[in-house]
């Protein structure tokens, strides 16, 4: 009763307070306006990451005060995600309203990367994803990494552990920011991974860490009917921002959701890492808005938004699931692996074609 009622609850707020948000963007001016690589029509509110927090903040309450974190590691890192996630949404407000230029982009992602490993939020232990565990033993791995036979676990060395997370985060932050291009699509995908991940927290016996996913799903399913096609409202900078901040941190918290992360959010993941890959070649600003990311290049090919956001849907389903419910780590590994091959070939396939000319945001 008590996860029904906070996710109850967090829901109620967040649909309450989206339309507010809407009339104060306006007020405020904080609107997305059509021009370069923006297609809607019209000016849209973009204040979205306003009622999300609003609304994730009383889940965070009704947390403390109905199911408190008994653990004291656990509770150092949930406070962790907390500072972090407040730190990273209300600079990303700061974007929305005067469109930062990359760098302090870049040092605010950072910042939040930094509160998260303050409170010991790394990726310093993982589940052994190798067929044959004997192979972390050998040089070169046996230099950054501890293979401890008794819990499957691999440990990494403490300076790679913290600069894999800082890679980690800040990917994982830019990765959805640059996935909100398209309605619905950023908020859909993160409502799905949350709810795995609030499933997968849940079936290891994290009680309390599985409501932290679990509120930000109600929040996004109170959001999504005013984002959806033809979105009325869209996340901006700040909803993005949360929402990459949550996904990176919340992966971290258990070393099997790491793998869960990986197989859920690969499509955005290899997207973002294409990107910069083939902007660098072409002697472009890795950093600048563009239409070449893949949900765009579909949908310059014609193909309806509703029609790509719903692809996306099925496919972050389909392997989360895989990823919770599939017991075999080699058989994650060659999925996601498989997975990764396909969308690369994708993103070959329409790189060749030609695209629209792109303009800086």
């Amino acid at each position: 009763m008590v996860y029904l009622a906070i996710f109850t609850a967090v829901w109620l707020a967040a649909f309450g307070l989206t339309p507010w948000a809407q009339r104060l963007s306006r007020r405020w001016g904080i609107v997305a306006r059509p021009g370069g690589r923006r297609l809607h029509q019209g000016d849209i509110p973009k204040l979205g990451g306003l009622p999300l927090l609003a609304a994730w903040l009383l889940g965070i309450a009704l947390i403390y005060w109905l199911r408190p974190p008994a653990d004291a590691a656990d509770a150092r890192r949930l406070w962790g995600v907390i500072l972090g996630t407040l730190v990273i949404t209300l600079a990303g407000f700061i974007d929305d309203r005067w469109e930062l230029p990359p760098v302090p982009q870049f040092a605010i992602q950072a910042v939040g990367a930094v509160v998260a490993m303050s409170h010991t939020i790394f990726i310093e232990v993982f589940s052994n994803p190798l067929p044959n565990p004997a192979l972390w033993s050998a040089p070169p791995l046996a230099w950054v990494f501890t293979f401890d036979p008794a819990t499957g676990l691999v440990w990494v060395w403490r300076p790679l552990a913290l600069l894999l997370t800082l890679l980690w985060m800040m990917g994982m932050i830019n990765a959805v920011n640059w996935l909100d291009g398209l309605d619905g699509l950023a908020a859909g995908v993160c409502t799905i991974a949350a709810l795995l991940f609030a499933w997968h927290s849940y079936s290891l016996g994290q009680g309390t860490v599985a409501l932290f996913p679990l509120v930000l799903a109600a929040a996004l399913l109170g959001f999504l009917p005013f984002n959806f096609a033809p979105a009325r409202i869209f996340l901006g900078t700040g909803g993005a921002y949360l929402l990459g901040y949550q996904m990176a941190t919340l992966s971290i918290l258990s070393p099997a959701k790491l793998s869960t992360a990986l197989l859920v959010l690969a499509v955005p993941i290899l997207d973002g890492m294409w990107l910069v890959i083939s902007r660098w070649r072409r002697g472009q600003n890795p950093l600048q808005g563009g239409r070449d990311h893949l949900h765009f290049r579909l949908a310059d090919r014609g193909l309806p938004t509703r029609l790509i956001v719903g692809g996306y849907y099925v496919i972050t389903a389909v392997f989360g699931l895989v990823a919770v419910v599939v017991p075999s780590r080699s058989l994650k590994v060659l999925l996601w692996l498989g997975l990764y091959a396909l969308v690369f070939m994708l993103l070959i396939w329409l790189s060749r074609r030609k695209l629209p000319a792109e303009d800086g945001m």
